[in-house]
């Protein structure tokens, strides 16, 4: 067989735009016929300065015009603090109650001029995880969860934060606290099984990583609400997993259980359809509480009683930043912020 070579000629390569000058301040204002000064105030959305709405109107089109935006790093020289607020990524399992908390908290944010970043802080922790944020200079830092202590609160205000605000079980010294207690939900959770007659009460605790720091409170809530009765509690562990829930359900009439408290209401929906898969009746046989009130709850069928978490609204957490950031000389605030109430359903 012949073979033919066949030279593939080089072909020139095409010559590289030159690059495009980034529009200035100085170019909106003379696309504008106005001060860079008003460029400034316009932008920036000052509000201390009056700026009609014909002139405002024009700079924001010679901005768009020019495809110009704001110097953030410029601005946070300027003003002398920047205008991002850190978020800590949660290094735990999160639900829907908890993410649209997080989305109108970041909304209410925006609407104060705010820039919120969410930080990722995978193998880092405590105080570590602190230098890590303070390197990026933020006004204000959010941190959901435990494990921040005094020493890295000092760390982040030594970087220029003026307000660092925690949402966990405890106060740290130096923070401002959104004290969250678990314990009230599986008080309530508790209460209501046995009210409705049960005595012989089951609580789920997740196998998952981290979520301990919701769990026990819960689990303590229920305990310290049928403390002096004649009700027993069970421990029981469960993963996220329909492997898991099947091997729970299989025991479940060696354990003698009438009620369970299944933590939240995603696993109180995986241990209930595990539940009537080995033929255990909802809740003739057992009752079935969650939390959290999710709409998936409704439309199961027998329909999910839960635990309603009152969460503080995102407007009002911001409201908060924003006069933490403006007096930061100020004494840090302490609140309590988390509500329960039991929604009663068909499954308990």
């Amino acid at each position: 067989m012949r073979y033919v070579m066949v030279q593939i000629p080089k072909m020139p390569e095409p010559a590289l735009p030159a690059p495009r000058s980034v529009p200035t301040s100085a170019d909106v204002a003379r696309l504008a016929g106005v001060s860079r000064a008003t460029v400034s105030y316009v932008l920036n959305n000052t509000s201390a300065v009056r700026i009609s709405e014909p002139t405002r109107r024009r700079v924001q089109e010679a901005a768009k015009e020019l495809g110009y935006v704001p110097h953030a790093a410029a601005r946070s020289l300027r003003a002398g603090h920047s205008r991002m607020v850190l978020m800590p990524a949660p290094t735990i399992p999160v639900g829907p109650l908890y993410s649209q908390f997080i989305n109108e908290l970041q909304w209410a944010l925006g609407r104060l001029d705010y820039t919120v970043v969410q930080y990722g802080t995978v193998g880092l922790h405590g105080d570590e995880a602190a230098r890590a944020w303070a390197e990026l200079r933020p006004v204000a830092v959010l941190v959901p969860g435990a494990g921040l202590g005094p020493q890295g609160v000092a760390v982040l205000k030594g970087s220029g934060a003026r307000a660092v605000v925690t949402l966990g079980p405890e106060a740290v010294e130096g923070a401002y606290a959104l004290l969250m207690d678990h314990e009230t939900v599986g008080h309530c959770a508790g209460g209501h099984l046995f009210d409705r007659g049960r005595r012989r009460i089951g609580v789920v605790v997740p196998e998952e990583g981290g979520l301990e720091v919701f769990s026990q409170p819960r689990l303590e809530g229920v305990r310290r609400a049928l403390a002096g009765t004649d009700a027993t509690v069970t421990e029981l562990s469960l993963a996220y997993e329909e492997e898991s829930a099947a091997r729970l359900a299989a025991r479940w009439r060696e354990l003698d259980l009438d009620a369970v408290f299944a933590y939240n209401d995603e696993y109180a929906m995986l241990l209930m359809r595990a539940l009537q898969d080995v033929g255990v009746r909802v809740p003739e046989e057992t009752a079935v509480i969650g939390a959290d009130d999710l709409m998936l709850g409704r439309l199961l069928r027998p329909r999910l009683s839960t635990v309603h978490i009152e969460l503080p609204s995102g407007r009002d957490l911001a409201e908060l930043v924003d006069r933490a950031v403006r007096n930061p000389a100020a004494a840090p605030e302490t609140h309590k912020v988390l509500g329960a109430t039991v929604i009663h359903r068909d499954s308990s």
